[in-house]
Formats: C-alpha cells, sequence, structure tokens
C-alpha cells in the first residue's frame, strides 16, 4: 500500500510465447522455469537440460530470464549468458548444442480483447436463443408479470434441473471416492518408498562399517607381516559381496523416473567412492554436472589423461590402489594434484613444498617411506627425492590413502579426499567432531554441519575428482575421443 492507503499503480504483463523443441506453444502471463524436472512449467526432457534450468520471471510488465547455475548454460547468438531482458522476442539454447527455445512477447492487438461481450461476436440465432434462454429458463423475479407458458416451460426445466443435480451428485460422490483412494493410494506408496529407502541407508552403513573392520584387520595384517587373518578377510569380503547384491535390488527400485546416462554414472562413481547414493543432497546430481562443464570447456582433461597412457601410470596406479582394497579410481586424485606431472611442486605451504605427481609434504613423505632431497625446500624438481619416483610415491600414496579411509574418513572416499587436499591437521578436528560411524561421519554430513567453512578450494578439489572419475567411466558419452583409462579392469576382471 502506498502512503496514502492506495494501491500503487502496476503495469499488467504482456503475454510472453514459448515455444519448444517439439513444436509447442506455451502463453504465460506469470513468472515461470524451464527445465528437465517435473516441478518445472515448461519440462524438456534432455539430457543437456538440468532439472531446473533458468526462470524466466516478470516485474513492472518486464520480462527477463535469469540462468539457475545450470551445468551447461544458456546461450544467445554463441554467447553465454547469466541473465537477459526480453523486450520482443529472443531465441535461446539450454547448453551450447542444446534444444532451442523461442521467447517472443505477443504484441497488443493480435488477441482478441478477453472483455468484450459474446454478444458482439454472436450470430443473430444465437442471439435469438440467448434471448428464448433469458426468458424462460432463468429464475422468476418477484412480482415479475409471466404468462402460463413461460411458468409451464420454467416448472419443466426445474424439474429437468432437480433431476439431473441428483445424477451429477452421483457422479461427483463417486469421483470424490476415487480422488480419496488415489491420494490414499499413493500416501501409501510415498511411506512404502520412504520405509525402503530408509531401509536401503541402514543396509548401505552397515557395509560401510564393515568396510572400516575389513581395512582394520588388512591394515594390522599388513603391519604384523603374518597372515593369520587373511581368511577372516575372505569371509568379511564374501559378506560384503552378499550385502552389495541386497542394497541394488533395494535401490533399483527407489528412483520413480527414467535416469540419464550421465546421472547413473554419476551415481555409480559415488557409490563406488563410499558415498550412499541415495542420501546425497537434492541438488548433488546438478552440481557434479556442472564440474563435468568445467572439464568439457578446457583441454586439461585430454591432455592428463594422453601423459598417463603414454607413460603407462594407469595400470600401475590402479593395480597398488587395488591391492589395498580401495577404488581404482583414485587415479583421478592425482590427475587433480598435478595432471600426472611427476616432476610437478606445489605452491609454499607451512608443511614445506609439496611435490611429484602426489604431491606429498615432506612429513609426510617421511612418515610412508619416501626420502626427500637437497632441494626439500626449494620448489623445483630433485633427481634425489623419492617424491619425483611416480611408482614409489604411488605406493606411498596408496598406503596414507588406505590409513585416511581406515579410520578418521570411515570409509568415505570423499572425506579422503577432502582430508587429503585440506591437509590433516586443518580438516580433521571438523571430521572428529562428527559422530564416529559411517552413517553420520561421511561427506554429506561435512557438509551439512560445515559447509560455509570449508574452503572453495577443498570443495572444489572434492568435486573436480569426482566428475573427472564420471567421466573416466565413458569418456566418448562426455564427448572425449578416447576409451576409459581404467578400461583394462574390463577384460582383468572377467578373466578371473
Amino acid at each position: 500500500m502506498s502512503a496514502t492507503g492506495q494501491s500503487p499503480v502496476t503495469r499488467s504483463a504482456p503475454v510472453l510465447r514459448v515455444r519448444t523443441p517439439d513444436g509447442h506453444v506455451h502463453r504465460f502471463t506469470e513468472s515461470f522455469h524451464i527445465g528437465r524436472g517435473e516441478e518445472c512449467e515448461v519440462r524438456i526432457d534432455d539430457a543437456l537440460v538440468s532439472r531446473r534450468h533458468l526462470l524466466v520471471s516478470v516485474e513492472d510488465g518486464r520480462w527477463t530470464f535469469q540462468d539457475l547455475r545450470s551445468a551447461n548454460g544458456v546461450f544467445a547468438d554463441g554467447m553465454r549468458l547469466e541473465t537477459a531482458a526480453i523486450s520482443k522476442g529472443l531465441t535461446i539454447s539450454l547448453g551450447r548444442q542444446g534444444p532451442i527455445v523461442s521467447l517472443e512477447i505477443e504484441q497488443p492487438g493480435r488477441a482478441t480483447d478477453p472483455r468484450k461481450t459474446e454478444r458482439e461476436s454472436q450470430a443473430p440465432d444465437a442471439l435469438a436463443l440467448n434471448d428464448y434462454a433469458a426468458r424462460y429458463l432463468t429464475p422468476a423475479v418477484d412480482d415479475e408479470p409471466v404468462g402460463r407458458r413461460t411458468m409451464m416451460i420454467r416448472k419443466a426445466f426445474q424439474q429437468v434441473q432437480k433431476k439431473q443435480k441428483r445424477k451429477y451428485l452421483g457422479v461427483v460422490v463417486v469421483l470424490a471416492a476415487a480422488v480419496v483412494a488415489a491420494a490414499g493410494y499413493a500416501y501409501y506408496g510415498h511411506l512404502q518408498m520412504a520405509k525402503q529407502k530408509a531401509l536401503a541407508e541402514d543396509l548401505f552403513y552397515s557395509m560401510k562399517t564393515l568396510d572400516v573392520d575389513i581395512a582394520n584387520l588388512e591394515r594390522l595384517i599388513a603391519s604384523s607381516g603374518g597372515a593369520q587373518g587373511e581368511d577372516q578377510v575372505k569371509r568379511y569380503l564374501e559378506r560384503r559381496r552378499q550385502m552389495e547384491n541386497t542394497y541394488d535390488s533395494f535401490v533399483a527400485n527407489l528412483y520413480n523416473r527414467d535416469l540419464t546416462e550421465s546421472e547413473r554414472l554419476i551415481l555409480r562413481v559415488t557409490r563406488i567412492f563410499g558415498e550412499c547414493e541415495i542420501a546425497a543432497p537434492p541438488e548433488y546430481l546438478d552440481e557434479v554436472a556442472r564440474y563435468i562443464a568445467k572439464w568439457q570447456s578446457s583441454g586439461r582433461f585430454a591432455r592428463a589423461i594422453t601423459l598417463a597412457q603414454e607413460k603407462g601410470y594407469p595400470k600401475f596406479i590402479a593395480k597398488e590402489f587395488l591391492k589395498q582394497d580401495l577404488p581404482p579410481q583414485f587415479i583421478y586424485l592425482a590427475m587433480q594434484e598435478s595432471d600426472f606431472n611427476a616432476f610437478a611442486s606445489g605452491p609454499p605451504t607451512y608443511m614445506g613444498f609439496a611435490k611429484g605427481m602426489w604431491q606429498f609434504v615432506p612429513d609426510t613423505a617421511r612418515r610412508y617411506g619416501l626420502q626427500t632431497g637437497p632441494l626439500v625446500g626449494v620448489p623445483q624438481p630433485d633427481a634425489a627425492d623419492d617424491r619425483h619416483k611416480w611408482d614409489k610415491a604411488t605406493v606411498a600414496a596408496a598406503r596414507y590413502i588406505k590409513d585416511i579411509y581406515s579410520t578418521d574418513a570411515q570409509a568415505s572416499g570423499l572425506l579422503v579426499m577432502a582430508g587429503y587436499n585440506w591437509g590433516e591437521q586443518r580438516v580433521i578436528n571438523m571430521v572428529r567432531s562428527l559422530s564416529p560411524n559411517p552413517k553420520d561421519r561421511n561427506f554429506w554430513k561435512l557438509l551439512e554441519r560445515y559447509r560455509t567453512r570449508i574452503p572453495k578450494q577443498t570443495y572444489d578439489y572434492v568435486f573436480y575428482i569426482v566428475s573427472a572419475a564420471v567421466i573416466g567411466e565413458n569418456p566418448k558419452a562426455f564427448g572425449f575421443p578416447f576409451d576409459s583409462p581404467l578400461k583394462f579392469l574390463e577384460t582383468d576382471e572377467g578373466s578371473k
């Protein structure tokens, strides 16, 4: 309300016409969303379209659109736009090579004025019919003079109306009962789905508890040099395989829509790294897709993988991590650290210069059997420094990651990444403040509790590794002209 108590004058919104790739035309006078999600007013089912890709809004009679941090962006005339005004018309693509959407404001005078009366466009016969209806079928007004014929027609019409009301009342009751039954069934289905999801989560975190037990037992066996616990490890591993089969059957029924290839790969990699995919935050899929787009927009991924393949790194790295019963996809941690450059030197830190493919700082390197050289305090390669010997450093990295995985990270691969990047002493207090069991100590819980305190560098680090691992499952599906660097594992596993 204005100061005088009267409502301010606002401009009415012009009609916005939206034409989608399937040829459908939608008309809007209020704000709306375009995206792949069921909740969007304009839904476009395409892998390049995010769940909520953009918001088209109207204020004071002017239309604008805003990109909602979509994975593949919004483009017009080849330029990526975050927001833009729609003055008359605008053609956009959702993603650089994505679906085309046309936005056009209807010009005044084109559409029929809805305020015109129906009588202005009616034919003479229609006007006569309306006159009869008004005369004979309109309820009588007190003291209105009517003839016998009019009275008779009105009584007959009232009787017909009563019969129709009884008939329609029955139909309404039946429909209402059907709606109540459908709502009850939907609510029951919702409860069953929630119950199944809870059971699946419990089963998943039971598996992770077992993973921690297995990892600790393997560390004990490795440190003691004996083989007394190997049979126990085998029994644990067999039990874990059975639990995962049961978990798979639960998860298969939890998604109420078809997933895209990219989404399926994201969920697969998430579980490989030890996180419960069905417990992920709602925005997780779109967030990983956003980092996949970052890899696609640069040549870094292709250069690093090409170097690793030429040097023969993937098989050796995968072998060392599999020896520790860890996912070979941790190879992408080395890619994020150094682009597989064995002679890389990092910036100065309070713990000294990090060096090598795995970017060990001096103290951690020595703790895991790597000798530092005379140039330890200088940011340049050192032939006498074991950190530059990629094979020896890989063995140390696998052991180091296994220790983080089996202790503080509680079998959460994403927590391992955060700790590896942020430093043992800085992230450890946050991690240890979480309850010491996999259900309450995982990356989702760390984000939920400390999102504002986690440095952007560490947040980016984790999502870059996860997204790289997703691309690595099937690079050609993301536009890269080569196979997975871990493709050899499919043949090796098939031959066992």
